[in-house]
């Protein structure tokens, strides 16, 4: 008598894409957790743009006059130049902040104990605060640019470019949202993670080309300022905007800003979100 056995086995290949769409519902799951808790607290997102509104003002119309820029000059020029900074500055301290008081938050309610526990994609959780982020980027620049239309800046090189200038712009606080993932990890309590981002972002956003020419600066200041990542993306978005401010340094980033840009924000989320994932597996519950 001859038996057969036929053997069924999941093959990896036809695993993979089920595990994979696993995990992007789960990621989809913890993101639309984060959103619907900022639909539900308006207030946090709100206050947080009225600060760099209020600068966006004082600056253009107090301080904007103390200004010069090699190459252009004018209050009006100032205003334009400015805005993409703003722009930055702004992403760069809501994302950041956001995404490390969320964290420290979970970690020390207990959240990230519960969701460990569940049988959910392994980073979903870290992945999901981060499209979050930059779900909420998008309402953070829809704002930006009505503020930024009242004091005066336009966009000059067309909707096309200037839809590219704010996709970089995004991908710049994607990168930024696992800086502060990895520093939420890292504290024991949210007032920590809030007071830490300020020792970054300050030195990160002002000492680039942000609101100044980066020419004025003393040499090793000026030298830290052109390969700043916030100044490839800066200078990138005035170029696609069609700002001015092109040619204010002569440095290899500032006439490769787009590229710098990109590989700036790449390799950032590259090793933050490693460092993020090793923080996470490693955290006691």
């Amino acid at each position: 008598m001859t038996v057969s056995v036929t053997v069924q086995s999941g093959p990896a290949e036809l695993l993979r894409p089920k595990t994979a769409v696993k995990a992007v519902r789960d990621v989809a799951v913890v993101a639309r957790r984060n959103l619907t808790r900022m639909i539900r607290i308006p207030e946090v997102l709100i206050l947080g743009l009225v600060q760099p509104i209020v600068f966006v003002l004082l600056f253009a119309y107090i301080f904007a006059g103390s200004f010069s820029l090699p190459g252009a000059g004018g209050t009006a020029a100032y205003r334009e130049y400015m805005m993409p900074g703003f722009f930055a500055q702004t992403i760069a301290f809501a994302t950041a902040s956001n995404s490390s008081v969320s964290m420290a938050n979970d970690l020390q309610s207990g959240m990230i104990d519960r969701f460990r526990s569940l049988p959910m994609a392994r980073g979903a959780l870290l992945t999901g605060r981060t499209v979050a982020d930059m779900v909420q980027n998008v309402f953070v620049i829809v704002v930006m640019v009505g503020c930024a239309l009242v004091v005066g800046w336009r966009i000059h090189h067309g909707f096309l470019r200037a839809g590219a200038a704010f996709a970089l712009l995004l991908l710049m606080g994607y990168a930024l949202s696992w800086v502060g993932v990895v520093i939420g990890l890292s504290v024991r309590a949210p007032e920590a993670a809030a007071t830490g981002n300020f020792l970054w972002l300050f030195p990160l956003t002002f000492l680039s080309n942000a609101f100044v020419a980066p020419s004025t600066l003393p040499a090793p200041l000026r030298w830290v300022a052109e390969w700043n990542p916030i100044s490839a993306t800066v200078q990138a978005t005035r170029e696609l905007f069609g700002n001015p401010g092109l040619s204010v340094s002569n440095a290899w980033p500032a006439h490769h800003a787009l590229l710098v840009s990109v590989v700036w924000s790449v390799l950032i989320a590259l090793v933050c979100r490693t460092l993020a994932v090793r923080r996470y597996r490693s955290s006691a519950g």
